[in-house]
């Protein structure tokens, strides 16, 4: 018994021996991926070497190379004599290489092993991560509120080249109070931006939106504003605020307010009452006819125009479709670029209509608000809308609170030009609550953006030989 159980054990070592064998050369292996910017700067040091040794035997005369040279030949005639050269040449050459890898295995693993984290990531795994990141589409993210950031949180894992724009029309809350007491820009969006695009998510996600519940002045509010408001005010203005805020908190990606301008929003409704402020607007229990912001047509913040003007793929969305996303279209020159992109465009429609601004909405109605509030241009090819319906749980809780799932009328939204996209991207909470699924929404965006890209490119392909055929035609 005994002895069955040594072997079993020397078994499980030996297996354990070889896994471990294996994963450390499957390990070495990714370090001869293409595009990781180690092997040519190896070379190029090795050159290096070779070149100052070339220029320090041309300043000594040669003198010391002359007797190496002879040594070396000295030696290498010794030992072919002692052993044949089809014996000692491969020897010395597995010597060498042998060497080689013994010295580039303690230095990469030395250099690992200060850089890795204890309990993290191989480094070469996270070299690779870096490059597919960074090398991922140049995706540019309209909105606000919570909707925002939980898509920010599925695309981060597929590009590091993303920008959200964010509404700054907030009055309410945290937000609101520090609007009010420093004459800063609303923080609350952005935070929540910020914490969805940093690496440590979950630890600053906690950090950020902890709120004070004591102390003279400091009840309700949130850390993460308080940091921004503390930033603007070291900084300049909320732009810079949030640019150095991103280094700080390793932000994949970078965030960006639509406007620097102290933006308030402004509703018409059908009874004719004009009901002003971002927070008021939903509270007012009235359909909303029209919606503006004073001042009127405030100025965008370059880097976002710049952003849009270089993007790959752009969308809209989701979230409260009056107070979120409809504000930052509501500066024109945000419009104009959007208008005038040829990226793929696709606005991802609310699954549940939202009391006091899209109760009885359709999907062609969020469109239609869209494209009234930026003068009735198309901005988007196409709108993602969830497949099925919430559970029964979910349906009751949101009917209490006068809220229904946003029906699919398909000719309508045909009609609009706009192409369906369906997809079960829906996450419910145990109390009912519904948003979103960030992995799941990222992967669908990601795919009908691939899908979009094709065609893309075949239609300028087939463009391109079409010119060619015709200029070769008029030639002859």
């Amino acid at each position: 018994m005994s002895i069955g159980f040594l072997r079993q054990a020397l078994n499980a070592l030996q297996k354990q021996s070889r896994s471990r064998t294996s994963y450390r050369v499957n390990q070495w292996f990714k370090w001869l991926s293409p595009g990781l910017s180690v092997k040519r700067w190896l070379l190029i040091s090795v050159g290096g070497v070779l070149l100052a040794s070339l220029g320090l035997a041309i300043w000594i005369k040669l003198t010391p190379i002359f007797w190496m040279i002879e040594l070396v030949r000295g030696f290498l005639g010794v030992i072919t004599n002692l052993l044949p050269n089809y014996i000692s040449g491969p020897l010395v050459l597995l010597g060498g290489l042998l060497l080689v890898l013994w010295g580039q295995t303690r230095t990469v693993g030395s250099i690992t092993k200060v850089l890795r984290a204890e309990g993290g990531e191989e480094l070469i795994d996270v070299l690779l991560a870096h490059r597919r990141l960074y090398r991922g589409p140049k995706i540019v993210v309209i909105g606000g509120g919570t909707g925002l950031s939980t898509l920010l949180r599925g695309l981060k894992t597929y590009s590091a080249n993303i920008t959200a724009i964010v509404t700054v029309a907030d009055d309410g809350g945290s937000s609101g109070r520090l609007r009010q007491e420093f004459g800063v820009l609303p923080p609350g969006d952005i935070r929540n931006c910020l914490a969805a695009l940093a690496d440590e998510e979950k630890l600053l996600t906690e950090l950020f939106q902890y709120r004070f519940r004591a102390g003279d002045g400091l009840t309700g509010h949130s850390f993460g504003n308080l940091f921004l408001t503390a930033m603007s005010d070291i900084t300049g203005d909320l732009e810079q605020a949030v640019a150095a805020s991103s280094k700080v908190l390793a932000v994949r990606g970078q965030v960006l307010p639509a406007t620097l301008s102290d933006v308030r929003l402004w509703a018409e409704l059908t009874d004719g009452r004009r009901i002003e402020g971002e927070s008021s607007i939903p509270k007012a229990g009235g359909k909303i006819v029209k919606i503006g912001c004073i001042p009127a047509n405030p100025p965008a913040v370059p880097a976002a125009i710049k952003a849009i003007k270089e993007a790959d793929y752009i969308i809209i969305g989701p979230g409260s479709l009056y107070t979120s996303l409809i504000p930052n279209l509501l500066v024109p020159e945000i419009a104009d670029a959007i208008a005038q992109s040829d990226a793929p465009r696709i606005y991802i429609c609310n699954i549940m209509t939202q009391p006091g601004e899209t109760e009885g909405y359709t999907v062609a109605d969020h469109i239609r608000a869209i494209d009234a509030a930026c003068g009735q241009r198309r901005l988007f090819d196409a709108v993602l809308i969830h497949k099925k319906s919430p559970s029964e749980q979910s349906l009751i809780r949101y009917a209490q609170q006068n809220s229904h799932p946003v029906f699919l009328d398909r000719e309508a939204v045909a009609q609009l030009g706009r192409r369906i996209v369906l997809a079960n991207v829906l996450y419910e909470d145990e109390t009912g609550f519904v948003r979103h699924n960030p992995q799941k929404l990222a992967q669908v965006l990601l795919r009908w953006y691939g899908r979009s890209q094709s065609l893309l490119l075949r239609r300028r392909y087939a463009n391109g030989e079409l010119k060619i055929q015709n200029s070769k035609f008029k030639i002859k």
